[in-house]
């Protein structure tokens, strides 16, 4: 994966890195790190990038989710 390719790099230089605690199954945690290592992965690196395609997938059916400042949940 090209990372610099898909404006990765230049996303996170513009925005801020925040923290975000969930809940997980223990089972489904250790299923996530044995995914993330067959991929070459941490944990957090391979949810980041979980997401980045389930946000992309929602976007390419639903369309492009803007976000106006005002509305954008404080974490």
């Amino acid at each position: 994966l090209d990372f610099a390719s898909e404006g990765v790099i230049e996303l996170v230089k513009n925005m801020a890195v925040k923290n975000f605690s969930f809940r997980i199954d223990e089972e489904m945690l250790h299923k996530l790190h044995v995914l993330a290592d067959y991929e070459g992965r941490s944990a957090n690196s391979q949810l980041n990038i979980l997401v980045r395609d389930a946000v992309k997938a929602f976007e390419s059916e639903h369309g492009k989710i803007e976000l106006e400042k005002n509305k954008i949940k404080q974490i």
